[in-house]
């Protein structure tokens, strides 16, 4: 990101602004801005999050149901 990051001529300071710069990134720039932001984060002993796990099971769950949310979807309800 760094030398290039000023090519844009927009400098964005707020939160907001950096959200939606963020926003109208491709997803290969969002993955590495992901990236830097974590690295960045480690640097200053921040603790980041652990992945969440979950059973089998409730993934399970959750894609039945979604499937079923697609399926209604598809039939106008």
């Amino acid at each position: 990101m760094g030398a290039g990051a000023g090519c844009y001529g927009r400098h964005v300071s707020t939160l907001a602004e950096i959200e939606a710069a963020a926003d109208a990134l491709p997803p290969e720039q969002k993955q590495e801005l992901l990236l830097f932001l974590a690295a960045r984060l480690r640097a200053v002993g921040a603790k980041i999050p652990e992945p969440r796990k979950f059973a089998r099971d409730q993934v399970a769950a959750w894609i039945a149901e979604d499937e079923a949310d697609l399926r209604r979807f598809r039939e106008g309800e």
